[in-house]
């Protein structure tokens, strides 16, 4: 019976052992501006009104409509952009045409949506995959940066608290 458990034992940490070195490394599908100026977004073509982003933290979310990740993310972004109003701008960018973003109807998107038509922004962020997240501060330096719901590394409301709070006590 001791050697069963043993084994068993064994066997599940072998199982787990993957999972721990996962969750140790952040994988990212893009390539990283962590703790580097961001760049510049120059931004053409706007869905919503273009937002004044002066001042305040700035959310880009890589995504698009058949993106079922994507859309599963919609409902935490359009909370973040409630929670945190005047702090920060949430700003969807996808490639896909007007048209078929307008005419996804759910989730609503309560933010401000663009669209990177000609891939500069994609291109530059070197975006292998969606969604990507990045959070860039007021000085234009990327303070968090990846799939928002990688397991470990989630992108969350205390997450996004914390950037903003460490920024304003600096000033």
């Amino acid at each position: 019976m001791r050697n069963n458990c043993t084994v068993s034992l064994a066997f599940a940490l072998l199982l787990l052992f993957p999972i721990q070195m996962l969750s140790q490394h952040k994988q990212l599908w893009a390539k990283s501006f962590l703790n580097k100026k961001a760049p510049e977004l120059n931004i053409k073509t706007w869905i919503t009104e273009a937002p004044d982003t002066k001042g305040r933290f700035i959310l880009l979310d890589f995504w698009a409509t058949w993106c079922a990740p994507c859309r599963k993310g919609i409902p935490k972004l359009n909370g973040y952009s409630k929670e945190f109003e005047g702090d920060l701008i949430v700003i969807g960018v996808s490639k896909e045409s007007a048209e078929k973003v307008r005419q996804m109807k759910r989730p609503k998107i309560d933010y401000y949506s663009a669209l990177d038509l000609n891939n500069r922004l994609n291109t530059i962020f070197q975006i292998e995959g969606i969604p990507h997240v990045v959070l860039i501060d007021p000085n234009g330096v990327v303070r968090w940066e990846g799939f928002p719901s990688l397991t470990g590394h989630e992108l969350t409301t205390n997450v996004i608290r914390s950037f903003i709070s460490d920024y304003k006590s600096q000033d």
